[in-house]
């Protein structure tokens, strides 16, 4: 049959991206506590299209997935990469995963436990330069205001908020950057850390913990910024903190981004 995705094109405008996304595999990642944890991704899979090429053949990506059902980490994401570009033929390649992830939490004081969920993402892309790999977490936190500290006569007001991390290794070092260190980094950034379950010796504890422990989105923002940056294996991230206040009828942001010998 005739093949049209590889007709010539006459329009002279190359596509960065052409792809699929929206498609939904059983995968397992690496796990810190207990070497694997099997879970659903939702992929999107795409590679740079010539100016001269009609299209490409979307079916071809839902081949190579199929082909690498399982393990999807640093170690084997290179590898499916390589595959698209050589069933598609292109000069690059990219891949972009979510997928919940799931650890299971003590509560600080009575030791109660519960799974918190946490939404991660992989993202992928290889080229003539190599391969380049980034994981992204986002962590659920508790903030209490510090201006609310300083001039209420008792007590402070708090939320929860969402600290969003996302970091890059060296091109083909195959270093990992675990997602329960992003979480420890996101936590420790923060007021408190928040938990699945929690009596009332918890609740009090978490209460004190965050009272103890004032922080704006630009304070979470910096404090992981500055722990990422002094981490040898980070080449690149990017932090973004956002509070639903509680006592406004809007959200507070803050983010920054960093490359390697930026500052």
């Amino acid at each position: 049959m005739e093949d049209v995705q590889q007709w010539a094109d006459g329009r002279g405008v190359p596509l960065s991206r052409v792809g699929v996304s929206g498609l939904r595999y059983p995968i397992v990642v690496l796990d810190r506590a207990n070497a694997k944890q099997q879970t659903t991704g939702e992929f999107s899979l795409s590679v740079a299209l010539p100016e001269c090429v009609k299209g490409t053949h979307m079916s071809r990506f839902v081949e190579v997935l199929n082909d690498n059902r399982g393990e999807v980490t640093i170690h084997t994401i290179p590898h499916i990469l390589d595959q698209i570009q050589t069933r598609l033929g292109s000069h690059e390649a990219q891949l972009r995963i979510e997928f919940d992830y799931f650890l299971e939490r003590a509560a600080p004081v009575s030791g109660s436990l519960g799974l918190m969920d946490y939404r991660c993402s992989f993202d992928a892309l290889t080229n003539e330069r190599g391969v380049e790999f980034s994981v992204g977490v986002t962590v659920p936190v508790t903030s209490l205001c510090p201006c609310s500290k300083e001039i209420s006569d008792y007590g402070a007001h708090n939320q929860r908020g969402l600290i969003e991390l996302a970091v890059r290794t060296g091109r083909d070092s195959g270093e990992i950057v675990w997602i329960e260190e992003l979480i420890e980094v996101a936590e420790r950034s923060a007021s408190c850390p928040v938990y699945p379950l929690l009596k009332r010796a918890d609740e009090r504890h978490v209460t004190m913990k965050a009272y103890d422990n004032p922080v704006f989105v630009e304070d979470m923002v910096r404090n992981a910024a500055l722990e990422l940056r002094d981490d040898p294996r980070v080449t690149w991230f990017r932090v973004r903190a956002e509070n639903a206040e509680s006592i406004h009828n809007h959200s507070a942001f803050a983010e920054t981004s960093w490359t390697e010998g930026a500052w």
